[in-house]
């Protein structure tokens, strides 16, 4: 069985560093004249299929926008997944599950397991009760050959009240989150155990001591080209972590729809911008 870890790689020395976010929230909707209900839905998953499969990494669809519509909504989210899987394309499902005991481990069977009807490649984990915690979604992961984004440190502004903080040990709550995926990814060239880093977190890296080339984890990173992170942040940010960063992006691509072949050439340019940034 090839490791998640392997196959994002793969697809990332193939198709360029980038995750495109499908997120179907109503003004995009409605911009591209689609009505905001199950059917619009359904149609903005098909021409994001038609766009993005073959071309990019990683798709990344945003659950909320899908379970705001009930259960047609999950039913669109479900085809998008065995789409995305049909035509070889990585999915990210971006649902941040965190809990604890049996309810998580539910959760992994719900998005990690196979045959589950939202199975998904990787998903995105928060673990802010605890980084144990995550343990049945990474043995589930791990048993099936997928992967796993765990939320260490994010640019919202309420974030660093939680993940710069530290423990009896002097330890950050992110120094944590790296240690786990560290420990996870032992061996890997590229683990399956992910990092979501934003872009735009500034000097927190290395004001926390985060060794993010170390933990040998893909380093999913919100914040490249239409928020704000270009080459100089790129630097600051992930240094000599720069091969394994995934940037992540939304609205660049998707503002180009909802033509095909728009979305598609869109896609194409922020990936060479996200190459020429990396480098």
């Amino acid at each position: 069985m090839t490791t998640f870890g392997a196959r994002l790689r793969a697809a990332m020395d193939a198709r360029g560093p980038l995750c495109v976010g499908v997120d179907p929230h109503p003004g995009l909707l409605s911009a591209w004249g689609l009505d905001d209900d199950a059917d619009g839905l359904a149609r903005f998953a098909q021409i994001c299929v038609e766009a993005l499969a073959g071309r990019v990494a990683l798709v990344k669809p945003q659950s909320a926008f899908f379970e705001r519509h009930g259960s047609r909504g999950i039913a669109v989210l479900e085809r998008l997944l065995v789409d995305l899987r049909s035509a070889d394309t990585l999915s990210l499902l971006d649902v941040k599950r965190g809990d604890i005991g049996s309810t998580m481990q539910a959760y992994a069977e719900a998005y990690l397991r196979d045959g589950a009807p939202l199975a998904a490649d990787a998903i995105t984990c928060s673990p802010f009760l605890g980084a144990g915690s995550l343990r049945p979604a990474l043995d589930v992961a791990r048993a099936s050959g997928r992967g796993v984004f765990v939320l260490a440190l994010t640019s919202n502004a309420e974030g660093p009240s939680v993940q710069h903080a530290t423990g009896p040990d002097g330890r950050s709550v992110a120094a944590d989150v790296v240690a786990l995926a560290k420990a996870e990814n032992d061996g890997a060239d590229l683990g399956s155990v992910g990092l979501v880093v934003g872009a735009t977190v500034g000097s927190a890296v290395a004001d926390l001591g985060l060794d993010l080339a170390e933990c040998r984890a893909p380093l999913l990173a919100p914040g490249v080209g239409a928020q704000g992170a270009g080459p100089a942040e790129l630097r600051a940010v992930f240094g000599a972590a720069r091969a394994q960063v995934l940037a992540s992006s939304s609205r660049e691509v998707l503002g180009a729809g909802p033509s095909v072949s728009a979305l598609a050439a869109a896609a194409e340019r922020t990936r060479d911008a996200v190459v020429a940034a990396l480098r």
